[in-house]
């Protein structure tokens, strides 16, 4: 059974205002209220700060907890552009020529602990977002290059300056990362969050157990009247993918919000039936490999370019997608934005011809040249099935064709990020998964070290970092798709930073009660659970 054909007998299935629900479309009065959902989350995140981290294990069991100053539409999470208050009052104008924004916040929203939320808690948020201080990591720095400024005007206005008008500003302001942190905390220690929880989201903190579960009850005194619907939250912890599934399956969990391939959603839809909604969506993240610039041999570009050219993506494309949450084929910018270069165009690029043959042919030719036809080297993975050691076990076999021999090294999230952080690998998978479709910002990660969002490849490249500000300052569409395509010439082909393997595709298969939940086409999107409520 394919599943597209699968999910359209799923969705007609369910007609009428059970179908409607399940996308949130109901009438108010069939919204019902109690209950505790209980979710399962494939990994554990590093820190519990989000500012620092980048992984869907810290905003699946946290973001709940947490409010931000705007929002993408939960009811439209699937568009770039559709933004909404959350702790503002109404989405400003801009003035100077689009270069000052100023924000004014709800009063009366408190923090869990009992204080009030004003406007120096957002000011110190961003300012430790976008100006962390020494002694602090920010992983959303290139999203704010254009920020001159952010200060509060009084209690309740806050206002950012802009070196430039910038496109880009507003999805870097609605990033999910973004919460809103109390100044006392972040004054007592800017670190404080790492291990702490304290927002004033619609779910207040209520404990964790290491390994096991996060759970959240809900905010009585939530600043959107009437809301969360739930009682309470519990986010259980299981790296493994069968567990996770079985889980659903005996209703011991309602959803999981990451994803899983086409042949589990096919499996719970069999057993379950009408018990089970799929829903899909094309996927903002896409995994990468990462050569360490610092360590030879992957200081020379040869050695580097050989690597990609060893991949055969088309090939992998039609085979992975099969048994993995990968499939789109594409460079760094997100697959089918109009920013995003031409299959012809993508065809140009090293790793992308579309004789695999040539391709292999030439990786030897340079792995001879550069001194290291037996190249051999340690794959550093993060130990978590989907789609991580799956891609990586397919890499390692396009490489072997080439002659390289590779030895895969999988380690939990923590000691995982504590390698690409700490430049401690040879050649490392990596990721680059962001919220907001704005390929004008999510190239960040592709920067030099000193710049991007977490750039992992230990490599100085002014030349990208002067393309990314030039398509960050012009409003020229034309303009910046040219410099977008040098952009992706420039990182895959002739200096041959990090690589692109494939792109996600969302698979959502949930029980039927969870209502007022929408996919998205990025799993940090839509997470407060605000507005969702369970239908039994």
């Amino acid at each position: 059974m394919k599943f597209s054909h699968l999910t359209r007998t799923i969705f007609t299935a369910a007609a009428g205002l059970a179908l409607a629900a399940a996308f949130g479309g109901s009438p108010a009065d069939a919204q019902k209220r109690g209950g505790t959902m209980t979710f399962v989350v494939p990994d554990e995140p590093p820190s519990w700060d989000g500012h620092r981290e980048t992984t869907f294990a810290l905003i699946h069991p946290f973001a709940p907890f947490y409010s931000l100053l705007i929002k993408v539409n939960p009811d439209n999470p699937s568009s770039p552009t559709d933004f909404v208050c959350d702790l503002c009052t109404e989405f400003p104008k801009p003035t100077d020529g689009g270069k000052n924004w100023t924000f004014k916040l709800r009063q009366g929203v408190k923090f869990h602990d009992g204080t009030a939320l004003t406007a120096h808690d957002v000011v110190a948020s961003y300012k430790k977002i976008i100006f962390p201080p020494q002694g602090t990591t920010s992983a959303r720095v290139a999203y704010f290059t254009m920020v001159e400024s952010v200060t509060a005007k009084d209690n309740h206005t806050v206002e950012f300056k802009l070196k430039y008008p910038s496109g880009a500003f507003i999805p870097a302001l609605a990033t999910p990362y973004n919460f809103i942190y109390s100044k006392a905390k972040l004054d007592q220690d800017i670190r404080w969050y790492e291990k702490n929880v304290m927002g004033s989201g619609p779910f207040r903190f209520v404990g964790r157990e290491a390994g096991a579960f996060v759970k959240g009850e809900r905010n009585k005194d939530f600043y959107i009247k009437d809301r969360p619907y739930l009682d309470g939250f519990e986010a259980i912890f299981s790296s493994k993918q069968a567990v996770r599934v079985q889980a659903i399956r005996g209703d011991r969990a309602a959803i999981e919000f990451r994803g899983f391939p086409p042949k589990s959603a096919e499996d719970l839809v069999k057993a379950l039936g009408k018990d089970i909604t799929v829903q899909e969506s094309p996927w903002n993240c896409v995994l990468l490999f990462t050569p360490n610039s610092k360590k030879k041999p992957f200081d020379d570009v040869r050695v580097r370019r050989a690597l990609s050219l060893a991949v055969d993506r088309w090939g992998g494309s039609k085979s992975l997608s099969q048994i993995a949450i990968v499939k789109p084929v594409g460079g760094v910018a997100y697959p089918d934005h109009p920013l995003a270069p031409s299959k012809a165009e993508l065809e140009k690029i090293a790793g992308y011809w579309p004789d695999i043959n040539k391709s292999r042919a030439e990786a030897r030719r340079l792995l001879a040249e550069a001194g290291v036809p037996n190249l051999k080297f340690t794959l550093n993975n993060r130990a978590i099935d989907q789609p991580y050691t799956i891609v990586g076990t397919w890499l390692i076999d396009q490489w072997r064709q080439v002659g390289i021999t590779v030895e895969q090294k999988m380690d939990p999230t923590g000691p995982f990020y504590a390698k690409l952080r700490g430049s401690d690998f040879d050649v490392s998978m990596d990721f680059n998964c962001q919220s907001v479709i704005n390929p004008l910002l999510d190239i960040g990660k592709f920067l030099s070290a000193d710049k991007g969002n977490e750039s992992y490849g230990g490599y100085t490249d002014r030349t990208l970092d002067k393309m990314f500000e030039d398509m960050n300052r012009t409003g020229d569409v034309a303009e910046q798709k040219k410099l977008m395509l040098a952009f992706e010439k420039r990182v895959l082909d002739e200096e041959a930073r990090s690589f692109v393997t494939l792109w996600w595709n969302r698979i959502i298969p949930h029980r039927s009660y969870v209502k007022g939940w929408k996919v998205s086409p990025s799993h940090y999107l839509n997470q407060d659970l605000t507005h969702v409520w369970l239908d039994k």
